[in-house]
């Protein structure tokens, strides 16, 4: 029987080695970038919340003996010995308890070199604590420990929303592990069930997944069918349907059916864990976006440390009171703070990776979802990417008279004893049409032509061009011209015969998935052209591209030539993304401006793309696309509020409308501050209704 053509391929040990030692750097670098920019390191929502929660109410006394707030709201607040000194002793309670987090912030990153918003808030704080101290203690001026106090409390509240902002988003995904039960329903013997604890279950365990049920651990089904709501992992909406051979994924909901399972994996080795181990590694991958916040957050210090200074100097040259210089100067440090830019991004790293994640889309490298807007083409490997990476029929002509499903049914039927990857392309093919094929008879293999049975009291034999040599009567011409039409574009002819007469042909071939020519379409509509590797004939490679309207074609390529086609099409000046088999396309995955990485449905260990498609749905590469300009787009927007809002705050906070009657209190400046933060969470939190 002539056999079709199967592509096999084939990963280089040196692109093993290349892809493992890329990923290992990239894991320490991300791991070393991630804590140099992590202002809150060790911290947590909690120690946040109660620290403002104390720091407010010690703050109260400060404010309420405040001379300068009673001077102001027209009260007297109770005195009795020492009252004069309750402001001081609270705020400087303030300072230390409240501050301390700041101050340690700031001390870390002097240490690196790297002042930023910790180091500003520290130093505002120090300078109004160490003045007001002085005024205490007999300096002629004017003591700011209600200044004080409101700015340690507001900061505290700012990083409150900040971290709670961000763990929400990062958090919202690992929602998923709660989905695992504790328990599960071991089998005993074929009708006995224990029930153990998850933890206790071992790869080779017999469950049963009851109507309802979570599954507990990823495995296969040996016995049942029903189906699976896998939308929380996969991202796929309709219920999946699961018999005898398929996987199940823990995590996952069975539906009105019941399933006896193997276990293959739990705890860490699960396709769950695999997704939150990817998700945490993006959440701290490093973007291009982050490297420019950073930067600019840094320069924002050194400007308002600069301005600072100058504020200082330009308000004692011009006589004023060393209080009033004083509060100009904190308020400028305060409001320059760069807490608003250290949040533009990483918010919209931890919602975008989570939207990503939950629609089956897992980024395991920033730089590449942020490269995914850029776009000029998207290269396929063909195999198991944009086809199914399994025979089917493709095709079926038809002597007169014969139905195709009734020649696929008697062929199935010939081919059922047989395990030749022919028979299992029939025989899937029928089930998928959901033909059911009767038993079959004096099954006997034809030595270089094919098979032969008895089917329903007929003679009958299915085989490749070899199996027409035996006959005296000629094939009918239309099934001639179909079977010289299949052999042209790649496609292997096989036909079915009763006695000498040929019923039908069937045109055997890696089937084009359904979805493929939706995809290509998606990417063409967006701008970008669409390429196809393979190492498959030119024949079968311009059939599947002439169907799917591919703009260029590369055949016969070995899986070690791979990598210069993409370069080629780099030296074009295109951005190129890769799309393929995560371990056998590595090295052009990692060779690509955009590596993604066809996930294979539950299997989410892929290393080598930047992307990983959990779906294996060719269209999610446009959701890619659409997830990276959205973005980019929140980022951009963050970033410019984030810096800009300061081109007019700090000249405001300096006191260059004095003249006006405009002053800013440092209090005053830590809301503004804390606002422009708000804004900034609350417009990453827009990126959720992006539709991908």
């Amino acid at each position: 029987m002539k056999h079709p053509h199967e592509h096999s391929k084939h990963q280089s040990p040196h692109a093993e080695a290349s892809k493992s030692d890329k990923t290992d750097d990239h894991s320490h670098s991300a791991h070393k970038n991630h804590a140099g920019h992590d202002k809150h390191a060790g911290h947590s929502v909690e120690m946040f919340r109660d620290k403002f929660w104390l720091t407010l109410v010690l703050a109260v006394p400060t404010l309420i003996w405040s001379e300068e707030l009673q001077r102001w709201l027209s009260y007297t607040a109770p005195a009795f010995p020492g009252s004069s000194y309750i402001s001081a002793v609270f705020g400087t309670l303030v300072y230390f308890y409240g501050g301390w987090v700041f101050l340690q912030g700031g001390w870390r990153e002097l240490q690196s070199r790297l002042p930023g918003m910790m180091t500003l808030i520290s130093l505002a704080i120090s300078v109004a604590f160490l003045y007001s101290l002085a005024v205490t203690f007999g300096f002629k001026g004017h003591a700011l420990w209600w200044e004080l106090a409101s700015l340690v409390a507001i900061m505290l509240l700012g990083h409150w929303i900040e971290m709670r902002s961000i763990f929400q988003a990062q958090g919202a995904l690992k929602e998923l592990a709660k989905l695992l039960p504790d328990t599960a329903l071991r089998l005993v013997d074929e009708d006995k069930t224990e029930e153990v604890t998850v933890d206790r279950l071992q790869d080779g365990d017999l469950l049963l997944i009851r109507p309802g049920a979570a599954v507990p651990a990823d495995g296969i089904v040996k016995r049942g069918k029903s189906s699976v709501n896998e939308a929380l992992i996969t991202g796929e909406s309709k219920p999946v349907p699961k018999g005898e051979g398929d996987e199940v994924i823990a995590g996952t909901v069975n539906g009105e059916g019941s399933l006896r399972i193997e276990v293959t994996g739990t705890g860490d080795k699960t396709a769950l864990a695999g997704i939150m181990r990817l998700v945490d590694q993006a959440q701290t991958s490093r973007s291009r976006a982050q490297a420019l916040a950073d930067r600019a957050a840094f320069y924002l210090t050194l400007v308002a440390i600069v301005s600072g200074a100058l504020t200082f100097i330009a308000w004692s040259l011009a006589g004023a009171t060393m209080d009033f210089t004083v509060t100009r100067v904190v308020t400028v440090l305060v409001i320059a703070c760069p807490h608003a830019l250290g949040l533009a991004v990483p918010l919209v790293i931890a919602i975008s990776t989570t939207l990503g994640a939950r629609g089956g889309l897992l980024v395991r490298d920033r730089r590449g979802l942020e490269e995914a807007r850029n776009l000029d083409i998207v290269v396929f490997d063909k195999t198991g990417t944009l086809t199914l990476g399994e025979h089917r029929v493709v095709e079926t002509m038809t002597a007169e008279g014969v139905e195709s499903n009734e020649a696929l049914r008697l062929a199935a039927a010939v081919e059922r004893d047989s395990e030749h990857p022919i028979a299992r392309a029939l025989l899937k093919s029928a089930e998928e049409v959901e033909i059911e094929w009767p038993s079959a008879q004096d099954f006997q293999a034809i030595p270089g032509r094919g098979v032969a049975a008895v089917v329903e009291g007929r003679k009958l034999q299915v085989g490749g061009p070899a199996l027409l040599n035996t006959f005296d009567s000629e094939i009918p011409q239309a099934l001639a011209d179909a079977a010289d039409r299949f052999g042209e574009s790649g496609r292997a002819a096989i036909y079915l015969a009763e006695d000498d007469r040929v019923l039908a042909v069937f045109a055997i071939a890696d089937a084009i998935r359904p979805v493929s020519g939706e995809a290509v379409r998606l990417l063409h509509d967006a701008g970008i052209e669409v390429a196809m590797l393979t190492g498959d004939s030119q024949a079968v490679a311009r059939a599947v591209a002439k169907e799917l309207n591919i703009d260029t074609v590369f055949a016969q390529v070995l899986p070690e030539d791979k990598v210069k086609r993409i370069e080629e099409l780099q030296a074009q000046g295109k951005r190129v993304a890769m799309v393929g088999d995560g371990v056998n396309d590595a090295p052009a995955l990692l060779t690509a401006d955009v590596g993604i990485a066809i996930g294979a449905g539950t299997d989410v260990a892929v290393e080598a793309g930047d992307v990983v498609l959990v779906r294996s749905d060719p269209r999610d590469v446009s959701r890619i696309v659409n997830l990276s300009k959205a973005t980019y787009r929140k980022m951009v927007q963050n970033l410019w509020w984030a810096a800009g809002y300061n081109i007019v705050a700090i000249p405001l906070a300096a006191g260059v409308l004095a003249w006006a009657g405009i002053l800013l209190a440092p209090a005053v400046g830590a809301v503004l501050m804390s606002a422009s933060t708000v804004i900034v969470g609350l417009n990453a939190q827009l990126l959720r209704r992006v539709e991908l």
